[in-house]
């Protein structure tokens, strides 16, 4: 994983539910836990845009329900401030399913908006989505 060029603001707290962004065939998310999160104790693990998360399916095709999944967060609702001092905000949390190893996507399309810095740290998920911001 490559670095990411923006100071973003890490906003979703663990239990947050989000929109799944991609055709997997999951729509809703519920955030498990983060990978590489490193805090203080007893602080709740929050995540980002760009972070690769642990979700559990809670609403979506009958063969994803109610199992655990590695995701990518592409958008969030609280700002973010950008280098050149742009600040950036969404319309609401969206997370992309993607494979535990390689962190390939493991739907084939996403038709909603994708955040810069998540195509500059994993490039796979730019190639699928329809628009980058």
């Amino acid at each position: 994983m490559k670095p990411i060029t923006s100071n973003t603001t890490r906003a979703i707290p663990l239990k947050c539910k989000m929109v799944c962004a991609d055709n997997s065939g999951a729509k809703v998310l519920e955030l498990i836990a983060v990978k590489g999160y490193k805090g203080k104790l007893r602080r709740i693990p929050k995540a980002g845009v760009g972070d690769v998360v642990i979700c559990s399916v809670k609403k979506g095709n009958e063969k994803l329900r109610k199992t655990v999944v590695y995701a990518v967060i592409v958008r969030q609702r609280k700002e973010y401030r950008r280098y050149d001092g742009e600040r950036i905000k969404f319309t609401d949390n969206a997370a992309v399913l993607v494979n535990p190893k390689t962190f390939e996507p493991q739907g084939t399309e996403i038709r909603s908006v994708v955040a810069k810095e998540v195509v500059e740290r994993f490039s796979p998920i730019g190639k699928i989505a329809s628009m980058v911001l």
